[in-house]
């Protein structure tokens, strides 16, 4: 019986990406989960196992900054979820009309706030909004409406939502081309069955084009998840590490960065930065597994 040959030329070609991802992916978060387990007591490392888990979910001073970050959060994940990829699904389901004519132009336009770093979109935002030497107070009384302006970064009620707005509007592009991209993938023997059956228009798209696109929705929720609790950049370019007014627009990123470097008088404790840092990746991959088996599950009842 002949033994399976080992392909080494997969082995070469993939060695030197997983070396790289190992260095610093890998490697680094291992190395952030064992610093949680540790503590630091006159200059030494001390094991404390999970007593820096137990100081930032129960203790007051602690857990209540934890708390605050992770509901601010979930709203965060939830105006993008709400709000991004409906319009994401909408954009690419108008763009993808063969009839529409410029429609490489409006991809493009819609798709190049994604690429813009986050210091300009943060601060570009925040000098259009501000009440002072804004556009917007000026832009609203033109069509009558300054009425409804307001200081929106300035209050803790609205400054969440509207960096949350801010956001989409930057990364509506990235769920508008995948859905695009999928929609394109569809035969069109499908589409011209469907024509013969008498479903077109917008009847096409709600029968026949969602369901095949359900994929390609789920794994945009998913990188919607991920991206949303990772976010960190957007909070710090407009409202500093300390996410003003009064930790209304904190949120895990941010708690970290305080929490792990330091800032302005409160002094950086990486092994408490690092449980936070552990306590997000746990919410990530639980959330991720969640996200997954629903699908799969909404699939399979699809497919039956």
């Amino acid at each position: 019986m002949n033994r399976p040959r080992i392909r080494w030329h997969i082995v070469v070609f993939l060695a030197p990406a997983v070396l790289v991802y190992t260095a610093v992916m890998i490697f680094p978060l291992f190395n952030t989960l064992r610093l949680a387990l540790f503590t630091e007591v006159d200059q030494t490392r001390v094991y404390v196992g999970l007593q820096n888990f137990r100081t930032l979910f129960f203790d007051p001073i602690w857990s209540e900054q934890f708390w605050n970050a992770l509901g601010n959060n979930f709203w965060f994940f939830l105006v993008h979820m709400l709000v991004q990829n409906p319009i994401g699904i909408a954009l690419a389901a108008l763009l993808s009309h063969p009839s529409l004519r410029f429609a490489a132009l409006y991809r493009s336009a819609i798709f190049i706030p994604t690429i813009l770093s986050f210091v300009i979109v943060g601060f570009a935002w925040k000098l259009i909004l501000s009440p002072i030497w804004g556009i917007a107070p000026s832009m609203l009384d033109a069509v009558g409406l300054k009425s409804l302006f307001a200081p929106w970064l300035g209050k803790e009620e609205y400054a969440l939502t509207t960096l949350a707005l801010i956001s989409v509007w930057q990364f509506v592009g990235i769920p508008m081309m995948l859905i695009y991209a999928a929609l394109l993938t569809i035969p069109e023997e499908i589409l011209e069955a469907g024509e013969i059956d008498g479903i077109t228009g917008a009847s096409a798209f709600w029968k026949i084009k969602l369901p095949l696109i359900l994929p390609s929705i789920g794994i945009i929720s998913i990188l919607t998840f991920v991206g949303n609790f990772n976010a960190f950049d957007l909070i710090y370019a407009s409202q500093g590490a300390l996410a003003g007014p009064d930790f209304s627009t904190d949120i895990l990123g941010t708690f970290m960065y305080r929490t792990f470097f330091g800032f302005q008088l409160q002094l950086g404790d990486p092994h408490m930065g690092s449980a936070i840092a552990g306590a997000m990746f746990a919410i990530i991959l639980v959330g991720v597994c969640i996200y997954l088996f629903g699908i799969q599950t909404r699939m399979r009842r699809y497919q039956m």
